[in-house]
């Protein structure tokens, strides 16, 4: 159940989209760019008027089978790319997840986050390795948006802190993990309309704990 095999893909009104950003937005410090065809992304980034400090961009295994050129194009130009562990193999041809990293980061993004669905996710920077686990949850109601609640919460704790450090980017990897486990446990966005500050904060906490262990060497 942690695979999927796409059989089709329509395309419907995002076919013809061609967003137009505001010029308010355009000298934004933060842009992240959502899984759309690769021409759209790389139009969105030359409407900027000055380069962002962050650019994240999501894509998904379809731009790789039917604009993998388009798509390595974009690559060039962000910062941060958003996959998950079978499409990190199919763009770099590797298996291994840490031999994929190498070779994705080498076609232009500076990080690379490699999510694992119920497996948690990873985080790449030149040698460096960073794994956030998912909380594990009883009932999962509906997984879709998780993704993209995941890319929020990430470039969202990164735009409030302001803080483009590796070391930020884990922080901002566990706000967006607690962000996704919020999202699966209803239908739609209707959870993530419920929840308050504090249960965003209890659940990074709850996160916190997975990983904290106490150890005495002998």
């Amino acid at each position: 159940m942690n695979t999927r095999d796409t059989t089709v893909t329509e395309l419907n009104v995002l076919a013809d989209f061609a967003p137009k950003l505001p010029e308010s937005y355009q000298n934004s410090d933060f842009l992240i760019l959502g899984n759309l065809t690769p021409q759209v992304q790389l139009d969105v980034i030359k409407q900027m008027k000055k380069r962002p400090k962050l650019i994240v961009m999501d894509t998904m295994n379809f731009w790789m089978e039917v604009a993998l050129d388009d798509l390595k194009k974009v690559l060039k130009e962000v910062d941060v790319l958003m996959i998950n562990d079978s499409e990190a193999r199919q763009l770099s041809g590797e298996f291994s997840l840490v031999k994929a990293a190498r070779k994705v980061l080498s076609m232009g993004p500076r990080y690379l986050i490699i999510k694992k669905g119920e497996h948690g996710a990873l985080l790449f920077h030149e040698n460096h390795v960073f794994f956030a686990p998912a909380l594990p949850l009883e009932d999962v109601f509906d997984p879709t948006g998780a993704g993209d609640t995941f890319a929020g919460g990430f470039i969202g704790h990164l735009a409030k802190t302001r803080d483009i450090s590796f070391e930020n980017m884990k922080t901002a990897i566990i706000v967006a993990s607690a962000m996704a486990s919020f999202c699966v446990e209803k239908f739609g966005v209707q959870r993530l309309r419920e929840i308050t500050q504090e249960d965003i904060a209890s659940r990074i906490e709850q996160f916190v704990q997975l990983v904290n262990f106490d150890i005495d060497l002998v």
